[in-house]
């Protein structure tokens, strides 16, 4: 097995499928699952013989050996508790850029899971996503984990310009700081999902330490939108989700989704905040993400953050602003 290891973060051990050659597996056959999205042994065996058998190139029968090798150099089945808790040992936090947003979350945003943040326009959604940018970045002292980040943009808010900005607020140099992101533009539903499948190769470096993407559900709204898609739509967000949580659990990286909301004139469902908004996505998209956060107005420029939901957190909110350098306390 090879071991990735990430400066000041923690180790996070990682297979290549290349190691499958060791137990009898050929090279193009390799090949093919790299070709299908599949870089590591993890993802072989996360991923179901029924959805491996799609690659091209692949039958049944190379399937159950490429699995039967896989299972040969991790184990999978139960394990004790204090093993697992050894794992969580390298859970990461990063920065907001807003110490007492930073103090509602536990210190920030947290690695091998999924953190939603949702609202209405002007509250900050892709701002914090572009501060992420760079406080992921920082030395893991000042609340970063010195890596790169991939950002995934839906609906062409990305500024380079912002990021340069904030870069600025931490001395870091701005364009470095452009270097150490990969953007990609999601044309559609079917486009955003292929991204996410490309993100198993450069996240086998061990250099990315966050994903961004911004918005979660914008392309999925318009691509179906007509009567009886709703089904269809839930079922590959479904998808999408299920393999954006596999990447933050397999490679220790920050899962950071923006999410639009929408009008819920009875407030009655389950996830509406108190002016009656709630995030788009359903039962699928609240069940994956592990830390839900609700942006919504203030008085004049401040904005308030609530932790709706989180498996560390208990819920409460703060304050913070939208400036020049990004997000800030409202005291700077």
């Amino acid at each position: 097995m090879s071991t990735v290891e990430t400066s000041q973060v923690g180790t996070v051990s990682v297979s290549p499928v290349d190691d499958l050659q060791n137990f009898g597996i050929n090279v193009s056959d390799i090949q093919k699952l790299k070709s299908g999205g599949i870089f590591t042994v993890n993802t072989v065996l996360s991923t179901t013989r029924r959805n491996l058998a799609k690659i091209k190139g692949l039958s049944e029968i190379k399937v159950d050996k490429i699995k039967e090798a896989a299972s040969k150099i991790i184990q999978v089945g139960f394990i004790p508790a204090n093993v697992q808790l050894d794992i969580r040992k390298n859970v990461f936090q990063l920065s907001t850029g807003a110490k007492q947003f930073d103090a509602i979350l536990g210190g920030g945003i947290m690695s091998m899971s999924i953190t939603e943040v949702f609202g209405e326009f002007r509250c900050g959604k892709t701002q914090l996503s572009h501060t992420l940018c760079v406080t992921t970045q920082l030395p893991r002292e000042l609340g970063g984990a010195e890596g790169k980040v991939a950002y995934i943009d839906t609906e062409g808010t990305f500024r380079p310009e912002r990021i340069k900005q904030i870069a600025e607020r931490y001395e870091l140099d701005p364009d470095a700081c452009l270097e150490n992101v990969s953007y990609a533009r999601a044309l559609n539903s079917e486009h955003q999902m292929e991204l996410v499948e490309q993100l198993g190769e450069k996240l086998s470096s061990g250099a990315y330490r966050l994903i961004i993407m911004d918005s979660i559900m914008a392309n999925f709204r318009v691509d179906y939108c007509g009567r009886g898609e709703l089904n269809e739509r839930q079922q590959k967000l479904n998808q999408h989700l299920f393999k954006l949580n596999r990447l933050a659990e397999e490679f220790n990286v920050a899962v950071f989704m923006t999410n639009q909301v929408q009008s819920d004139p009875g407030a009655s469902a389950l996830f509406a905040s108190a002016d009656g908004r709630k995030p788009v996505g359903g039962h699928v998209l609240a069940h994956a993400s592990a830390t839900r956060i609700l942006l919504r107005k203030g008085r004049g420029e401040e904005r308030v953050a609530k932790i709706q939901d989180s498996p560390d957190m208990p819920e409460r909110e703060c304050v913070y602003i939208i400036g020049e350098k990004g997000i800030t306390d409202s005291n700077e």
